[in-house]
């Protein structure tokens, strides 16, 4: 995968797939690029799918800690630069789509659409206590107790009912793969969220067309987050995947890209 050089020795790791409208996804705080194999195929057909890594997420350069979580929005625009793209579809889930949401208030002018699968707009205490257990399981440095104590509350209960088999599989690839130099980028980039907040009147401020994705079982981000969103972003369209948790994009991957299609493809 190339790397963009963003300056001080920092290296974002990135991808492009297939030909048309451009599309960039933005990651959770768990994921990397390799995340979106299974939807790149058909994705890649229809558009131009950019993927890209964050700093402290996987390819991309490791950083020191002390970092906000905005830091990521002069990345993007590099990167868009770089690859001669005027104006972008952006998706972000959880944390990109915070990322997303900051971009869009920093640069609205390259955006053709904005869309925030498992998004809100702030820190609410319950997350911050769920992202400081993420970061105490990190602590331990085992990929299978991470694994373990971290995704019951990403993943719902009908996923884990139909599924076991595949999230055991993953636990193994999580105790396989992860590193001490992974757990250490992951505390990072949690604790470059502990002071996130759009307010109301800035979510005024967003003109583009803009789709909100919701899980009715999405315990991180519930739906009445998420409600704050679509009250305050004008004309923005809310679709809520029923049965489906926090990894919805997973869980319902079929239906999720369905959403995304359909809503680029209206204003493409």
């Amino acid at each position: 995968m190339p790397q963009l050089d963003v300056g001080d020795r920092i290296k974002i790791n990135y991808d492009v797939y297939g030909q048309g409208e451009p599309v960039l996804f933005l990651g959770g705080i768990m994921m990397n690029t390799l995340s979106w194999a299974a939807h790149m195929p058909l994705l890649s057909q229809k558009f131009k799918l950019i993927l890209m890594d964050f700093r402290d997420q996987g390819q991309s350069s490791k950083m020191p800690s002390g970092y906000s979580v905005d830091i990521h929005v002069g990345d993007i625009l590099k990167l868009l630069d770089a690859l001669a793209i005027p104006k972008v579809h952006l998706m972000g889930v959880s944390y990109g789509g915070y990322v997303a949401l900051l971009f869009a208030l920093a640069h609205q002018d390259r955006l053709k659409t904005l869309m925030l699968p498992n998004t809100n707009s702030f820190i609410p205490n319950h997350l911050k206590v769920i992202g400081k257990s993420w970061e105490v399981a990190a602590e331990l440095n085992d990929g299978e107790k991470f694994f373990q104590l971290s995704t019951p509350v990403i993943y719902s209960g009908p996923f884990y009912d139909k599924y076991l088999e595949i999230l055991m599989q993953r636990q193994a690839m999580f105790k396989a793969l992860l590193t001490k130099e992974w757990f250490d980028g992951f505390i990072r980039l949690s604790q470059s969220i502990q002071a996130y907040n759009v307010t109301p009147d800035q979510l005024k401020k967003i003109k583009v067309p803009t789709l909100l994705i919701g899980a009715d079982k999405d315990i991180i981000t519930p739906i009445e987050l998420q409600n704050i969103l679509r009250d305050n972003i004008e004309g923005s369209e809310f679709i809520i995947i029923k049965d489906a948790g926090h990894g919805a994009f997973l869980e319902k991957m079929n239906e999720f890209m369905t959403i995304i299609l359909g809503f680029v493809t209206k204003y493409s």
